[in-house]
C-alpha cells in the first residue's frame, strides 16, 4: 500500500466520523426532547447574539489577513525570521479583531 496516501485518507475519515457522530447525537437528543414535549428550537441561534458571531468571525479573518500583510512588511524591512514575523503578526491582529468584536458587542448591549 502507498504510505503517502494513508495520512490524508485517515485525516478525512476522522473528520467525517466526527461530523457524523455530532449530527447523529444531536438528532437523537432533539428527538428525545420532542418525545418529552420540550421545544428543541432552543439550540438555534435565533437570539439577539446570533449576528455577533458572524461579526466576530469576520473581524477574526480580517485581523488574520492584516497579520499576514504586516508579517510580509516585517520580513521585507527587518531582519526578523519569516516564521516569527508571520505567526506573531497573525495572532496579534486576529486577537485585536476579536477584542474589537467584544468591544462592539458590549457597546451594542448597553444600548
Amino acid at each position: 500500500m502507498n504510505e503517502g496516501i494513508v495520512i490524508p485518507v485517515s485525516f478525512f475519515a476522522f473528520i467525517f466520523a466526527m461530523v457524523y457522530v455530532f449530527l447523529t447525537t444531536r438528532n437523537k437528543e432533539r428527538m428525545a426532547m420532542i418525545e418529552r414535549g420540550t421545544d428543541p428550537t432552543i439550540f438555534k441561534g435565533v437570539g439577539k447574539y446570533s449576528n455577533f458571531l458572524t461579526l466576530k468571525f469576520g473581524l477574526l479573518f480580517i485581523g488574520a489577513a492584516l497579520g499576514v500583510l504586516a508579517g510580509s512588511i516585517l520580513t521585507a524591512y527587518t531582519n526578523l525570521d519569516n516564521g516569527a514575523a508571520y505567526i506573531s503578526m497573525i495572532f496579534l491582529f486576529a486577537g485585536l479583531g476579536l477584542v474589537a468584536g467584544y468591544w462592539f458587542q458590549a457597546k451594542k448591549e448597553k444600548e
